[in-house]
């Protein structure tokens, strides 16, 4: 079921009305924006489909260009003033149900005067208009179909201009999460290098004892074990003796053997 009817005067501004129903059949699905000249099926019945569609339809957009009002039709007067006229048609029916009507003012057309109108599309005249202009097609497209996602929320839920954006979004934010996970696991392995670069494990009950070390090492004042090698007999013991603050002197002694006592 068609949800916006494109009503427009042949003559005026046919091109503009072909634009914007392209543009909202895109945006919103073909089945969901009538346009006479596409939405009418060859050996369906003209008027039969016209008078459904605005029927069926919860907003109706009046094409409106500068020469509208003064179109003429086969006798010579204005078409405007033919009660059988298809525009007037149209938008006097969608006037009638209390749908959501938008005059689209074209180009250089300026706001519907009352008095041009017959008495019972005077409405019209109240209707808050939209823009569409040639030279600002892209952007006066994008607001007209805004304004509808807006106005009729079965249009937004199908709106693929809003899909692709939710989605543009969505891939935007999983790659900064995904950035900002590379600098995390990057900061914690530098974190591990310079950790394991360092001056290797500090533990021990005899002040500070380095295991392992990895450079240079000053512990500040007190004494200081630096044993590389502590572990089987004991026989490589190595250790330092001093408050660091100057010359660091080292001794290396091997453990005596009992049977050299009495030598």
């Amino acid at each position: 079921m068609p949800q916006v009817f494109v009503n427009y005067r042949t003559g005026d501004e046919e091109s503009a009305a072909t634009m914007i129903a392209r543009e909202l059949a895109r945006r919103f699905g073909d089945q969901r924006i009538f346009f006479a000249s596409n939405s009418i099926e060859p050996g369906r019945r003209f008027p039969v489909e016209l008078i459904r569609a605005v029927e069926e339809c919860e907003a109706l957009l009046a094409v409106i260009g500068p020469r509208w009002a003064g179109v003429r039709g086969p006798d010579g007067r204005p078409a405007l003033e033919a009660e059988q006229d298809w525009t007037r048609h149209e938008i006097r029916a969608a006037l009638g149900r209390g749908v959501l009507v938008i005059p689209v003012l074209v180009g250089k057309a300026t706001r519907i005067d009352r008095a041009t109108l017959p008495e019972d599309l005077r409405e019209l005249a109240d209707c808050q208009y939209r823009r569409f202009d040639h030279r600002n097609a892209e952007s006066d497209l994008t607001t007209l179909g805004d304004t509808l996602a807006r106005l009729l929320p079965d249009l937004g839920t199908v709106d693929r201009d809003a899909r692709t954006a939710r989605e543009r979004a969505e891939s935007k934010s999983r790659e900064r999460q995904t950035r900002d996970t590379d600098r995390t696991r990057m900061r914690t392995r530098d974190v591990k290098q310079r950790i394991r670069g360092g001056i290797g494990n500090l533990n021990g009950d005899l002040g500070t004892f380095v295991n392992e070390p990895q450079g240079p090492v000053n512990t500040g004042w007190g004494h200081q074990y630096n044993a590389p090698h502590f572990e089987g007999d004991n026989t490589g013991i190595q250790f330092t003796a001093g408050d660091n603050s100057g010359t660091v002197h080292q001794r290396f002694e091997r453990e005596r053997r009992h049977s050299d006592d009495g030598r």
